[in-house]
């Protein structure tokens, strides 16, 4: 995966075949742990969405995002490495907890830059993510759904893992209105440009 400083990137992927992989609530804070551990030390969380089959995460580069180092004698991108870290060990504490083996998700995690303008693509993600849960019927409210930034945002969390100044600054979020404007529904026409 490349990447940009001061970009916006939609990071997403799923289970292999679709399968789960979150099978017990303790996994979803597990993996958590694994997101601060590997991904935050490398950009910036604006919005999250764990769900049993799939994630989803936008981010913000900066010039921590497009650091390098080496390894094996090759140059690799530090957020690139803390994903393939992300995954591999929480992979790892899975296949250990469920007394199996392989691999748990799909190879290749996408990162879709997220172009700024006038369709407002920024902030059509950030919801998205949020709205994720709904869509897939997991919980009626957003706010019902333990594993997303949305309660974060809402101040139902007190230990927030995003940056939600930034992302407030960012995406020129209206605090007084978020949950109503969260609640907006999106056109599919919107959502095939995020994804």
């Amino acid at each position: 995966m490349e990447f940009l400083a001061n970009e916006l990137y939609h990071i997403y992927n799923r289970g292999n075949n679709k399968q789960i992989i979150f099978f017990r609530p303790e996994n979803y804070l597990y993996f958590l742990e694994k997101v601060k551990r590997f991904l935050l030390p490398n950009c910036d969380l604006l919005a999250y969405s764990l769900m049993p089959n799939h994630f989803h995460f936008l981010i913000y580069s900066d010039k921590r995002t497009i650091s390098t180092t080496l390894i094996s004698g090759k140059e690799k991108n530090l957020l690139s490495e803390g994903i393939k870290n992300l995954l591999s060990s929480y992979t790892q504490g899975i296949n250990k907890q469920n007394n199996s083996t392989g691999s748990l998700f799909q190879q290749n995690t996408k990162a879709k830059a997220i172009v700024k303008g006038g369709a407002n693509y920024d902030l059509i993600c950030f919801h998205y993510i949020h709205q994720n849960p709904v869509m897939a019927k997991l919980v009626k409210r957003m706010e019902d759904w333990p594993y997303s930034s949305f309660r974060d945002y809402c101040g139902l969390r007190s230990e927030p893992v995003c940056n939600k100044e930034l992302a407030a600054r960012l995406l020129d979020l209206n605090m007084k209105s978020f949950y109503e404007d969260s609640y907006k529904m999106l056109g599919l026409g919107e959502v095939k440009n995020i994804l």
